[in-house]
């Protein structure tokens, strides 16, 4: 076998890798219908490294949209649910004593995978929520002083439940930080919700991803072959400085506490080329970055609390800096 091939027989090839990702839409809409802002901004994180929050009511397919991508996409993948009694140990593993060997030996908790779905994360207390962050930034986990790799590619996929609040521990700034994109799972249309009952009564089973038609159509050699595409992808100096206008903006917001950090606007940059180069070009133009600026920017600004009980939303600050920072010709 040719040592570029996986066992799938699918192979590193960069236009093979961008042809692949383009099905993923195809693919997973035989389980999730509609949501094709949300099935975007998980592939534009698995080429940035990044990591997704998914917020939306309950019963709007969240979870289901990740598991679809990981059938999709031919990765391994752990399911998590947060509840507050969840301890730190519960996710990365801990040491187990073997009385056969009267040695401790290192059992891998559930982070230990490709695509990890971290359900209602606002369910669990701050010291597992933080359990999560080395996780995310440091690619390992450390326990009992000895750092453990975690496997690449590595995606948090966390979900939250924005309307319930009672029994909640909100993400404070540093962890959402760490998230790449903020994705907003909206209720379907009319005929979207149509579509969805049409296919329950036809017999679809949202928990036999199989027998719905969902078939790998990308492997990991394909990932990283579009991950070494992406980081070709030319950005001109202008563009650079429209991404730092547009950060420099919202610090200066009188909605705001707090605007975009450097780290935000290296996140949108990022953001920015990984969507340029899926949608088929080897340089970033301005739209590239207005495309990704709310999933990249919302979690990132801290609103005034006098701007919000006058219905001020982060959205809507991020829109209007869009509209008043000069667009680069």
């Amino acid at each position: 076998m040719d040592p570029t091939t996986d066992n799938a027989g699918h192979t590193g090839d960069p236009g093979r890798a961008r042809a692949s990702l383009e099905a993923l839409r195809a693919e997973i809409s035989k389980a999730v219908v509609g949501q094709d802002p949300a099935v975007t901004g998980l592939v534009v994180a698995l080429l940035c490294r990044g990591h997704v929050l998914l917020e939306g009511v309950p019963g709007v397919a969240k979870t289901l949209l990740v598991r679809a991508l990981s059938s999709a996409l031919e990765l391994d993948t752990k399911r998590v649910q947060f509840t507050p009694d969840l301890m730190p140990s519960d996710i990365t593993g801990s040491l187990v004593y073997d009385a056969r060997t009267a040695e401790f030996s290192f059992q891998p908790g559930p982070v230990f995978t490709n695509l990890l779905l971290a359900d209602e994360i606002n369910r669990t207390p701050p010291k597992t929520q933080s359990s999560l962050l080395e996780a995310m930034e440091e690619r390992q986990v450390t326990v009992d002083g000895t750092p453990r790799p975690l496997p690449d590619p590595f995606l948090v996929a966390a979900t939250q439940n924005p309307v319930e609040y009672e029994g909640t521990y909100p993400l404070p700034e540093a962890q959402l930080d760490r998230f790449l994109l903020k994705l907003t799972i909206p209720l379907p249309s009319r005929q979207e919700e149509i579509d969805v009952l049409t296919r329950h009564a036809g017999g679809f089973n949202p928990r036999d991803l199989h027998a719905a038609g969902v078939r790998p159509v990308a492997s990991a050699p394909d990932l990283e072959a579009a991950r070494a595409e992406v980081a070709k992808t030319t950005i001109s100096p202008e563009i650079t400085a429209y991404v730092v206008d547009i950060c420099r903006a919202t610090r200066e917001s009188p909605s705001l506490t707090l605007g975009v950090s450097p780290r935000g606007a290296t996140a949108l940059l990022a953001t920015a080329r990984a969507w340029a180069w899926l949608t088929g070009r080897d340089y970033v133009i301005p739209d590239d970055v207005k495309a990704l600026a709310l999933p990249t920017l919302r979690h990132r600004v801290q609103l005034r609390p006098e701007a919000e009980m006058e219905g001020v939303t982060a959205d809507s600050v991020v829109n209007a800096v869009l509209t008043y920072v000069p667009v680069p010709r």
